[in-house]
Parts: C-alpha cells; sequence; structure tokens
C-alpha cells in the first residue's frame, strides 16, 4: 500500500465552535493508482491534501486520524521527518495558477530547486531533468523556454 488513509478528519476552531472541514475519510492507494479527488468548491478536497501533508497550522486546524505513507504516519510523525517526506516523496501543486510559481523566478530555479534541495542532484542534472518535465508536458521548445518567466507562458498551451 502507497497510502492508506484512515478516518481522517480536520477541524478549525472558529468563535470558539469547532467545524468540520474533513470528516472521516478513509481511503487506500496503491502503488502505480491514480486517484481523482472530486467535489463541489468548498467540500474538504483542497485541506484533506493539506492536512496530510500537515501545511495547516496547528491551531486553528486540528487533525485527526492516520495517514501511513511506507512506515510514516503523516498525521503523527516528527516535524523533522514530514519535512524530509514533502517535496521529497509527496509533493503538492496548488489550484491557483498565479500562485504556483513565482513571477520574479525563472521556470528553471523553481522546477530544479526541489531536485537539488531533497534529492541532492547536480545544477546540470536537475536542469536536464526539469527540460524534460517541460517537453513532457508538451511545451515547444523546452531548451529556451525553461529560461523563461511564468508570465511568459500562456494558458492555453
Amino acid at each position: 500500500m502507497l497510502l492508506d488513509i484512515k478516518n481522517l478528519s480536520t477541524k478549525f476552531l472558529m468563535r470558539g465552535k469547532s467545524v468540520n472541514a474533513v470528516r472521516n475519510v478513509s481511503l487506500s492507494i496503491k502503488s502505480g493508482e491514480t486517484l481523482g479527488i472530486v467535489g463541489e468548491s468548498g467540500s474538504g478536497k483542497s485541506v484533506l491534501s493539506l492536512s496530510l501533508l500537515r501545511l495547516l497550522p496547528q491551531p486553528p486546524a486540528h487533525i485527526e486520524g492516520n495517514a501511513i505513507f511506507g512506515s510514516s504516519d503523516l498525521i503523527h510523525c516528527t516535524d523533522q521527518e514530514i519535512r524530509s517526506i514533502r517535496g521529497n516523496k509527496i509533493s503538492m501543486i496548488f489550484q491557483d495558477p498565479l500562485s504556483s510559481f513565482n513571477p520574479y523566478l525563472r521556470l528553471s530555479e523553481q522546477i530544479i530547486e526541489p531536485l537539488i534541495h531533497h534529492q541532492q542532484w547536480k545544477r546540470t542534472d536537475a536542469l536536464k531533468i526539469a527540460i524534460d518535465i517541460l517537453a513532457q508536458t508538451g511545451i515547444k521548445d523546452p531548451e529556451n523556454r525553461i529560461n523563461a518567466y511564468p508570465h511568459q507562458f500562456s494558458g492555453g498551451m
């Protein structure tokens, strides 16, 4: 099992009351399997993902349950352990495209940073991978486009 989530709940304390954002979610994902999480706006999809990576400030968020990834419980592991998992073994692409990339940094810097930081890759090797990532997404001329800024890409590419 790649990820096994049991009874995951995320509550927020608001005005002295506990508000459920995610309630008793249980699911399992096997290696090689793809899972899509769909729901209406405000149904808790993003809160679920942010809870798994412990990217919500606690408090006001209170996260309960278990999320076993490998030998680690993402909900209860140490801060150091979750930091070593984030970006190295699990990453998140945020849904707001305008905030996904820093507009002041070239795309190359933003794609290679986690490869250098988490994988200890050499800059030249990380850059080759970044170019390959652009090519795999269908971006034409990835060798040159890798040095572009985010605003130089159109949403219709």
